[in-house]
């Protein structure tokens, strides 16, 4: 999908210095742009490559002020760097048109609700009495159980698997393979040293604007709900425990686990591999580093942590700086 200057421009509110009608398809680093690339400059740093890109648009802040010619057409605009993430925006929407109706190789319940728009590809099945929403795009192989609910302008990627009683806000995207309500580790360890199994009777509930990585996990209750609020972002690989609460807006990276019952306030931040332990409450915009391991419920807003077990992230710094001298084994 081609689109034109004067397009991108009119979406960013920008002003356009050399031909509206110039044309670009793709996105690209502005060292490698060619012909048909649109570009953004926002670090000083790459200023150089400006005059000499072969790029057909570049998009650049009202601010700056060139020292040589600049052969691409300019779209000045306030923030460029906020910008690229609007325009990769723009540009998938136009390439990615929506599609409606039903695969012939799909199954559906006769007793289930399916919106006008919805898309449901081949191989894929919808269980009994559930519900989709409006425009929701339902990819090839994707498992929807009985009594499932799915808001409007969902999209799930092939692989998807949603269990029984599970319910999906709108406008929430889950990639290829993530599981929804699958049954929580919960087991009673017997005499005889076995272990019997807890039944895990209650749901899973996904707010509006959720996105959810590959292959990611969110254990269904074991009585109530698992919930994840509105605006979260999960990473792939990660895995959400039975009755895990995670506040708005927060955002976790790949290979990270919460142990069951923990409630995670909003606006947080957890890198890569962080592990947190069951039955903690994680107050409003905490900030977990990557590797970090919580042990204990964190009550301070904003704190920032990190280390096994977690500390202040300036504890650590200052232990790091001493124990990284420490004698080395000969």
């Amino acid at each position: 999908m081609e689109v034109t200057a004067e397009r991108i421009a009119q979406h960013f509110n920008g002003e356009i210095v050399g031909d509206p009608n110039v044309k670009v398809s793709s996105v690209a680093k502005i060292e490698s742009g060619k012909s048909g690339n649109i570009c953004f400059l926002a670090n000083p740093k790459y200023e150089k490559y400006l005059y000499t890109s072969k790029a057909s648009i570049i998009i650049i802040n009202k601010e700056f002020q060139p020292k040589e010619p600049i052969a691409p057409t300019l779209i000045l605009v306030d923030n460029a760097y906020e910008a690229i993430a609007s325009l990769l925006d723009l540009l998938n929407t136009l390439k990615e048109q929506k599609r409606s109706g039903r695969s012939f190789f799909s199954k559906r319940a006769w007793s289930s609700k399916i919106g006008k728009g919805v898309w449901i590809g081949e191989f894929s099945v919808v269980g009994k009495r559930s519900v989709i929403g409006k425009d929701s795009q339902i990819y090839p192989q994707v498992y929807i159980g009985n009594d499932v609910e799915i808001g409007e302008n969902v999209i799930l990627y092939p692989g998807v698997k949603i269990y029984n009683g599970c319910k999906i806000g709108n406008n929430c995207i889950l990639h290829a393979n993530v599981v929804i309500g699958s049954d929580g580790f919960g087991f009673a360890p017997t005499q005889d040293g076995s272990y019997k199994k807890i039944p895990q009777t209650g749901i899973v509930i996904l707010e509006d604007d959720v996105e959810i990585g590959s292959n990611t996990v969110v254990d269904r209750a074991t009585m109530g709900a698992t919930i994840v609020k509105k605006g979260v972002k999960l990473d792939n690989l990660i895995q959400v425990a039975h009755n895990v609460e995670i506040g708005e807006n927060t955002v976790i990276a790949a290979q990270s686990g919460i142990a069951g019952s923990t409630k995670v306030g909003k606006n947080c931040m957890f890198g890569g591999q962080v592990g947190v332990s069951g039955h903690l409450t994680i107050a409003d915009g905490v900030q977990l580093a990557a590797q970090t391991g919580v042990q204990g419920s964190v009550k301070k807003e904003k704190a920032v942590m990190m280390g096994s077990p977690a500390i202040d992230y300036r504890d650590y710094m200052k232990a790091y700086a001493l124990f990284r001298k420490a004698p080395q084994n000969k």
